[in-house]
């Protein structure tokens, strides 16, 4: 075997092995993303190794996180509203046997506790407890209330987000997806016009020396690191954004999407540039000489020629929007609503992810929530991606 034979099957074998490595990686990926956010939904939303309870008496056997969140909250105040009696609700923690037994009842190391609970429970028909599991006592005369369970429905159709509420966190997702959508729509309805227009200046129409200058520039801005963007966005955009319509607030959805269309202007210039860069010269010269002016040549020839390698600008701009996280975080306000305008704060699910995944305890309801957002994330792209795909003409 010539020397030469052999490095060509050695250079095949290492291609060979970095596209296996590469491919496995990102299948190892995607299965441990998946793998983390699915067991989200054999949770329930009561924090672990706590419970529930209500007097024997009580008819209520399970209530949902929502009706938990508002009793909790306040706004419900009587069982007849979940379904129960006619009597006022009285929440009750440990704080509040604490306070209603003296220490000699409590015990010094707290070993009275459960029956206290016990005593307190079973003369109070109106009140829901809600307590560490081992401050009830095994054999206890009231009911333990169904824990809730975090469903498929709730999950995606929710629109609260508090993933530590007290006692039954939310995790309706609906504001952020919206949130992320409306965002990255607005960046990329910015983006894409803008920067086919400057591909096409930059490749057809400015001299090479002009071109030689702004070429680099443009490339140049790809390389500004996210939080740059986030802290210009922040001095400049977001004041001008609340100056400009008399906005309590200037971080918006709006403000997000400005600094996001900034960002992803020069990935889109770039390879929309590149494409239309190699289109033909013939083709060029043929259209010229049948009588078609430049302007033309460019509509009718040289777009549809580089339409394909367009599509990937477009494609990867998307890419660079939906998954922003940094400048995103510190432009759009963060506030887990449901958006009717782009003029005010939203949250995007990186943002979240971001904001949130330092203070989750690890394997948590609220870790895998998380990571559920992710997998979101992951389908939303991969969905953008295929249609693009299906939709993209084919080149001539």
């Amino acid at each position: 075997m010539t020397i030469r034979k052999l490095s060509e099957k050695l250079a095949v074998g290492v291609l060979f092995s970095s596209s296996t490595v590469t491919t496995l990686a990102v299948l190892f990926i995607i299965f441990f993303l998946f793998r983390s956010g699915i067991g989200l939904f054999n949770d329930s939303s009561v924090e672990p190794h706590y419970t529930l309870v209500v007097h024997k008496n009580n008819p209520i056997d399970h209530l949902t996180s929502q009706a938990l969140m508002a009793i909790f909250d306040g706004h419900t105040t009587n069982w007849s509203e979940v379904g129960g009696k006619d009597l006022p609700i009285e929440l009750v923690t440990i704080d509040e046997i604490a306070s209603q037994y003296d220490e000699a009842a409590l015990g010094e190391s707290l070993e009275g506790v459960p029956a206290c609970v016990e005593d307190y429970m079973a003369h109070n028909e109106q009140a829901i407890g809600f307590f560490d599991a081992t401050f009830v006592p095994a054999d206890f005369s009231g009911k333990h209330l169904v824990l809730p369970k975090i469903s498929l429905a709730d999950f995606f159709l929710g629109r609260s987000w508090y993933p530590t509420a007290v006692p039954a966190a939310q995790f309706g997702v609906l504001p952020l997806v919206m949130g992320t959508l409306w965002v990255t729509f607005l960046a990329i309805l910015i983006a894409l016009p803008i920067g086919l227009i400057a591909a096409i200046y930059l490749s057809e129409i400015a001299d090479e020396r002009m071109r030689k200058v702004l070429k680099p520039v443009i490339e140049l801005l790809a390389g500004i690191p996210s939080v740059v963007y986030g802290f210009f966005g922040l001095v400049v955009l977001v004041p001008f954004i609340q100056r400009l319509f008399g906005l309590p607030v200037g971080e918006t959805a709006l403000a997000g999407s400005l600094i996001l269309a900034i960002m992803a202007l020069p990935t889109i210039i770039t390879i929309a540039e590149d494409a239309i860069r190699s289109t033909p010269v013939s083709l060029k010269e043929a259209s010229l000489a049948l009588g078609a002016t430049h302007w033309q040549s460019i509509r009718l020839v040289i777009l549809p020629y580089a339409r394909s390698g367009i599509m990937a600008a477009f494609i990867l701009g998307i890419g660079r929007a939906i998954g922003e996280t940094m400048a995103v975080l510190m432009v759009t306000g963060n506030a887990a609503v449901m958006p009717s305008t782009f003029l005010e704060p939203v949250r995007t699910i990186p943002a979240t992810i971001a904001a949130e995944l330092g203070e989750a305890p690890f394997g948590g309801t609220h870790f895998k929530a998380l990571f559920t957002l992710g997998i979101i994330l992951f389908v939303i792209t991969f969905l953008i991606n295929t249609a693009v795909e299906l939709i993209k003409p084919k080149k001539p």
